[in-house]
């Protein structure tokens, strides 16, 4: 980012801290998510549950989250992300928490469809915080920063996990777990301020570089018309079925992952917990480059190729990785190819969100949730059809043919995508 000139007047950047902030909650929240597949066996152990059913605790938790992804962010952009977010940290601390004296499968399934209600809509409202508070040139760096936050927790959870299992059992890391976000929400709501024109600490001279290519807001759409409009538009559906492939593949690594490592290929302790946790690990650099490069080829030839042709790349390069991850038999050439199938797609996270702001203007944060919603639901049927998949076939290698088929299909929907286009205007 660079800094805006002092005009005058002393220069801050209170929107570093801001996007520091938004990165602590990306890594809390990965944290909290990818916990549970790297406890999932001692879970199933405990509970007496069978892998689908453990398919099914981790398809509530992303059904819930599709179910009110898109009311929760409605709400963000309306009331602002400062309330907002702080009840969403506040509602899955509680719930992560509550995870630890699960005693059945149908307490499990109700804790974790409330713990996905709760953190519902988290995503959309960062993405509506980086509206306000970034500049139309630094969106995708900034997305960038953030999901390499995310990804870099989930990586280092699954050591974190075997670390703190010499010392404790499941249900007291989930408690453990839990408690970081109590502490983020108090800090959040106490320092964070919707506008930048609110914030004591923003300099005058700060406040003209965020805002000058900041679209004028004179209020949001409401009734028919406003959902109409938002349903009605190619761009909002390529954007959702563009997105599908990134999450289902994502739910994958943070699901069923530890399983295929251990089954497939027979990794166990910490060489599970090191390829488990190296797609994330990879992402971070993903992350940080991708969003790097949409920002630099939006501004160089344009947001079709800045945003689309960067992302339809990185699908075709991601779908080949896992294809050929699927088809190598030799454990370490194959967990290398999938890790790195991952984190690739995952280079097209900063064009996938910049588009969404791009496009969605004043309700980036509606826009945002309706794609990242379909996304959801990858997330849903990722758990239950990785085992059928696997079952039918007899083999591991199975599923990750169908996300590399589905990183191609990805790539085709990125083509009819239009930044250009406001789906607002």
């Amino acid at each position: 980012m660079n800094n805006p000139s002092a005009g005058g007047n002393r220069a801050t950047n209170v929107r570093y801290r801001v996007v520091s902030m938004a990165v602590l909650l990306a890594m809390i929240t990965y944290m909290d998510r990818s916990c549970i597949s790297v406890l999932a066996k001692d879970i199933m152990r405990d509970l007496s549950l069978t892998k689908l059913q453990m398919g099914y605790v981790f398809t509530a938790f992303a059904a819930a989250y599709a179910l009110f992804e898109i009311p929760t962010a409605w709400w963000a952009d309306r009331a602002g992300a400062r309330n907002v977010l702080t009840r969403i940290v506040t509602w899955w601390s509680i719930f992560t928490i509550a995870t630890a004296v699960a005693f059945n499968l149908a307490y499990l399934l109700i804790v974790r469809f409330l713990f996905g209600a709760g953190e519902a809509g988290a995503w959309p409202s960062v993405a509506r915080v980086f509206s306000r508070w970034a500049s139309k040139r630094e969106r995708g760096t900034v997305q960038g920063i953030f999901f390499a936050g995310a990804h870099f927790a989930g990586g280092t959870t699954p050591l974190l996990i075997i670390l703190l299992s010499a010392w404790f059992g499941w249900r007291t890391i989930f408690v453990l777990f839990g408690m970081l976000g109590f502490i983020w929400a108090i800090v959040w709501f106490r320092w964070f301020r919707d506008d930048p024109a609110e914030h004591s600490s923003v300099s005058r001279s700060e406040l003209e570089y965020i805002e000058k290519d900041r679209p004028r807001e004179e209020g949001h759409s409401v009734g028919w018309e406003y959902w109409r409009r938002l349903a009605a538009r190619r761009n909002t559906w390529a954007l959702c079925l563009m997105y599908f492939p990134n999450s289902f593949a994502f739910y994958f690594c943070i699901t069923w992952l530890p399983t295929y490592l251990e089954e497939r290929f027979g990794f166990v302790g910490w060489k599970m917990a090191l390829f488990a946790g190296l797609p994330l690990f990879l992402s971070v650099v993903s992350d940080m480059l991708g969003g790097v490069v949409t920002d630099w080829a939006y501004l160089r030839f344009g947001p079709r190729i800045g945003r689309c042709g960067v992302g339809a790349a990185v699908y075709l390069l991601a779908g080949a990785a896992m294809v050929f991850a699927a088809f190598s038999n030799q454990s370490m050439l194959s967990a290398v190819a999938l890790s790195l199938g991952a984190a690739t797609s995952m280079f097209a996270l900063g064009a996938s969100w910049g588009a969404c702001l791009d496009i969605g203007g004043k309700n980036s944060g509606v826009v945002s949730a309706t794609m990242n919603t379909s996304g959801q639901i990858g997330s849903i049927i990722c758990p239950i059809v990785v085992p059928l998949v696997m079952k039918a076939f007899d083999d591991w290698a199975a599923p990750l043919y169908l996300i590399g088929v589905l990183f191609f299909a990805g790539a085709i929907f990125w083509a009819f995508i239009d930044p250009r286009k406001p789906i607002f205007e």
